[in-house]
Formats: C-alpha cells, structure tokens, sequence
C-alpha cells in the first residue's frame, strides 16, 4: 500500500529540499511513491549477508573469535609457616617505606590513651 508524500516547501531544512518541494508542489516533478511495506519486505535481503546463508558463516566466525595465544596454567600455593616474621618480611616487599615504624607495645598505646585523655 503506497503512501501519498504531501511536500511542503517551508519546512525543508535546505534550499535545495525547498527548490525539490516547489517544484513537487508545481507538477514539475513526480511525486516519489512510498511503500513502507514492500521496503521493509526488500531489507530483509540485506540484513543477511551471502556467507551467512551457508555454513561457512559460522565457520568464519569461529575462526575469527578463537584465540590466538595459548595461556599456560600457574598454580600458586602459600606454605604456612607459622612464623609471623614471614609476614613482615612479606609486608616489607610490598610496602618497602614502612620499615621504620617500630612496632607498637602495650605499654605505648596505655601512654597514648592516657596523654588522650582531657584535662581533668
């Protein structure tokens, strides 16, 4: 079912849409005639292209999605020790400016606590 186009020169965004719809208006060219159907019936053709139709699509995409490289497995275990200066030296690779806080004794956060507290 075609549709009829009503052009209308003042709406046209160019100046030469505008010339086009002046002379649709006057008769001097044919109007186009709009078939919405029979247009979406003729995409359908393009929206599948020829290798698709066969198999070779899929091969082809196989193809082009495998991966390249081949990745190795590494497995990591971590040995428990039981031995905490393992940890330290562990914390000291990663955060090597770390290495000159002391460690913090009981006697030294009671002194922290006690300067915290307000004047009584």
């Amino acid at each position: 079912m075609a549709e009829k186009m009503t052009p209308n020169p003042a709406e046209a965004t160019t100046q030469d849409a505008q010339l086009v719809a002046e002379n649709m208006v006057a008769g001097k060219e044919k109007m186009p005639e709009i078939d919405v159907n029979a247009d979406y019936e003729a995409s359908k053709a393009f929206s599948v292209s020829e290798i698709d139709r066969t198999g070779a699509g899929a091969q082809a995409a196989t193809e082009a999605t495998a991966p390249k490289f081949q990745v190795g497995q590494t497995t990591y275990k971590a040995e428990a020790t039981g031995n905490p200066n393992d940890y330290i030296d562990m914390a000291r690779d990663i955060n090597p400016t770390s290495e000159g806080v002391g460690n913090v004794s009981d006697d030294l956060v009671k002194k922290a606590l006690e300067k915290g507290k307000p004047g009584q």
